[in-house]
């Protein structure tokens, strides 16, 4: 029996594992980059082994070092979480060969599957070689790993070059591996996913279906199981096709199969030969732990003849630090406080206080929901998040409530292009207009000076402004020998962290937390600004400023300071939290400054080029 497991990976994948070790009674080890030193992952785990360095290649994906951790830790066992290594065949022999136990498929299967063009060959499916305009749009796709890394949708054939080398750049550095290949884009398709389960005995199990259509840059956003309304003879056809594709290859452990839905048919995308991150839908419906049903296998025991019955209907939704409206970008600081309602799962690898980094996926947390049938799932997901405490960077918290409550999504007719039409009504900014008005009371209850003494003669209205929604918000309030009043609102009491506003004859709470010149007023966050701005400008015509903190990994070929560039073209890549962002030249001109070169880190708001337009 194993005693002692190591985890080969890190945050909410980690912890997730660990949440199970410790009811089953396994000691723990984590291994941590140094950036994760205080991660919570490392901090919940009985043993801590550092990797020393901080990009993933260095310390994540290095299996050496990850097999010398758990013989130096006493592990006698490796689970490789579900991304990483999870997908790797040498490393599940170097764990086998260090007389470990490997929780996953026989690394025979994972050479099988795990590669997506040998996968598509296993099946009888060739990948697309030469592509023609009748073959528009297509995806370049890595052939390891996934999670959106190393997709690029095209649409015109003289954008392919430049997608194929993105693409292959982008796959090396998050996997390693920078194999790409080129497969037909179904657009308007739904991903649908079949979850299975084999023992060493030769039984198979079909865990049902999953939507995972709802998806931002190839990445999932919702997920819920089981997938809705599907015929039954399709979903049978996908059982059926999934199992075949275990039993092809011998399979053990956890996997799942994926496909794309459309038009009534189903299109063999990939198998995944690890745990997914949103296999939490399928143990809701289920009713199982599919982290300890994989520890079992791995100890060799036999699954029952048939899985257990469905029951209800399971929605998750990813908590992203990143703001949609801004092309999806990472956000990164300190994350204050993250609570969700009673009765509702929260998978994280983070807790009150952690800081969120540039190296790895911005995700902060998976929120989930379980009830009798959808509309009452989505209901209490939507509902749950809204009520979730969440203060730090910038999230998609309220972009994943729209979502969930969109009519296309409600009536299960959202497909993998709900993003690409709906995008801009989903993020159009709707702050509750008090939130402005609350801050500036809660601030002035808080410092009394504030307020200054009640005199006969009436005193200018006091006034702050805030930042809310990428608007200025300008506050004014006075105080009377009746209280604070503010135009058209009635206020019935203001303490510094709570305050009472009636409007119309409705009363309204406002629970205000304040971190440093930044609020949190219910779910509207907010920023202080000084009384009176600079109104100097520090910023040169044409600057091109890092939209997020990240890492210089490439700058364009023959591009220099006083080289002509036309509008849109490439300059360098920016790498932050596993993704590459292209920066292009905003207008035709020459580049009169380009002061960071490949391997700088850069704040958010630095410097990378500046253009002067002819």
């Amino acid at each position: 029996m194993i005693q002692s497991l190591l985890v080969a990976n890190r945050g909410e994948i980690a912890a997730r594992v660990f949440r199970t070790c410790r009811a089953l009674g396994i000691a723990t080890v984590a291994v941590h980059s140094d950036p994760d030193e205080d991660a919570l992952h490392t901090r919940l785990a009985d043993t801590a082994v550092r990797l020393p360095g901080a990009a993933p290649a260095d310390t994540y994906l290095r299996g050496d070092l990850i097999v010398k951790a758990a013989t130096a830790a006493g592990a006698d066992a490796i689970h490789p979480g579900y991304g990483f290594l999870s997908e790797n065949a040498d490393f599940a022999r170097a764990v086998q060969d260090a007389g470990l136990t490997w929780i996953g498929p026989p690394p025979e299967a994972i050479e099988a599957m795990a590669s997506k063009t040998r996968a598509k060959q296993l099946l009888g499916i060739a990948p697309l070689t030469d592509v023609t305009e009748a073959d528009l749009p297509v995806l370049v796709k890595a052939a390891a790993g996934g999670g959106g890394r190393g997709m690029r949708v095209v649409r015109a054939l003289a954008d392919l070059p430049a997608a194929l080398e993105a693409a292959r750049a982008e796959a090396a550095s998050a996997f390693g591996d920078g194999e790409v290949f080129v497969e037909p884009y179904l657009e308007n398709g739904r991903h649908v996913e079949v979850q299975i389960l084999a023992d060493t005995h030769g039984t198979v199990w079909a865990l049902g279906t999953r939507d995972c259509s709802l998806q931002r840059r190839h990445q999932k956003v919702i997920e819920e199981a089981p997938a809705p309304g599907l015929p039954p003879a399709l979903t049978a056809d996908l059982h059926a096709t999934a199992v075949r594709a275990a039993r092809a290859v011998s399979y053990v452990g956890a996997g799942t199969v994926e496909f794309l839905v459309a038009d009534g048919r189903a299109s063999f995308l990939e198998m995944n030969t690890r745990l997914q991150v949103e296999h939490p839908v399928t143990e809701a419906v289920f009713g199982v732990d599919l982290v300890a049903l994989q520890l079992r296998i791995a100890e060799g025991h036999a699954l029952d003849p048939e899985p257990p019955t469905a029951r209800g209907h399971a929605v998750e939704a990813r908590l992203y630090a990143e703001d949609p409206a801004a092309g999806w970008a990472p956000q990164t600081g300190r994350l204050h406080r993250l609570t969700v309602p009673d009765g509702v799962r929260l998978d994280t690898g983070y807790t009150d206080g952690d800081d969120i980094g540039v190296h790895y996926d911005p995700m902060l947390a998976k929120v989930i929901t379980h009830a009798p049938t959808r509309p009452e799932a989505v209901r209490a997901l939507a509902g749950a998040l809204e009520r979730t405490t969440l203060h730090g960077p910038p999230t998609n918290r309220a972009l994943l409530v729209r979502s969930l409550r969109h009519e296309e999504f409600t009536s299960a007719r959202m497909n993998t292009g709900f993003y690409d039409r709906h995008l801009p009504t989903l993020t159009d900014p709707t702050p509750d207009p008090h939130a402005p008005l609350a801050a500036a009371l809660a601030e002035a209850a808080s410092t009394p000076s504030r307020f200054g003494a009640w005199r006969n003669l009436p005193s200018q209205p006091q006034v702050r402004r805030y930042a809310v929604a990428g608007e200025e918000v300008e506050i004014h309030y006075s105080h009377t020998r009746t209280g604070l009043t503010a135009d058209g609102v009635r206020v019935l009491s203001a303490e510094p962290h709570l305050v009472v506003l009636e409007t119309d004859g409705v009363r309204r709470s406002y629970e205000v937390t304040r971190y440093g010149d930044q609020f949190h007023v219910n779910n509207t966050p907010l920023t202080a600004l000084p009384r009176f701005p600079d109104p100097t400008t520090h910023v040169a015509p044409g600057s091109l400023l890092a939209p997020m903190p990240g890492t210089v990994v490439r700058v364009a070929e023959g591009v220099e300071e006083g080289t002509k560039v036309e509008a849109g073209q490439p300059l360098l890549w920016l790498e932050a939290m596993k993704m590459q962002h292209v920066i292009t030249a905003p207008v035709t001109g020459r580049l009169t400054a380009l002061p960071v070169a490949p391997g700088r880190q850069v704040e958010m708001g630095a410097l990378l080029a500046v253009v002067e337009s002819n």
